[in-house]
């Protein structure tokens, strides 16, 4: 007897990004229980569209506000491992969040890191393939952001 398949859980993750020294810069934070190097994320939010909950995940995880776009700039597949072991498929959607606010005290500040690195760097520090790849293009597309649609958000 096999196991029906586990169902796709979708999130959502805000690529929180400024312009620093001439360059674009990119800000991860930790994962609580891992310590990994991960973008702000989380679950669709009741009552929000996706984009108002990634930028509600960056204001939460990095203590950071700006304006976001309205449409995905990327997705990827990854797993995520729940307590016990249990694995689940998760497509992460991806949001371009340009930095203007960061907050010196936010909800997760103290279970997490905050590091603002050039996209060579995040290359480095992360270990999803997937976020590998947006990054990577997010890195080689750096004036789009402005096309993305972006739109001021509270």
């Amino acid at each position: 007897m096999s196991l029906p398949a586990p169902s796709v859980v979708h999130q959502v993750a805000a690529l929180c990004w400024q312009r620093r020294a001439g360059s674009v810069h990119v800000l991860l934070v930790t994962s609580r229980e891992t310590r990994r190097w991960i973008l702000p994320k989380g679950h669709r939010m009741p009552g929000k569209t996706d984009w108002e909950a990634a930028a509600q995940e960056a204001v939460e995880e990095a203590g950071v506000q700006g304006v976001i776009g309205e449409h995905p700039i990327g997705a990827f597949d990854t797993v995520k491992t729940g307590r016990g072991g249990r694995t689940r498929p998760v497509r992460m959607a991806v949001y371009a969040l340009e930095v203007s606010i960061e907050l010196a005290d936010w909800p997760e500040r103290q279970q997490r890191e905050r590091r603002w690195v050039a996209v060579p760097q995040a290359l480095a520090l992360v270990q999803e393939p997937g976020l590998k790849v947006v990054l990577r293009r997010f890195g080689r597309d750096h004036d789009a952001p402005r096309a993305w649609g972006a739109a001021p958000r509270p």
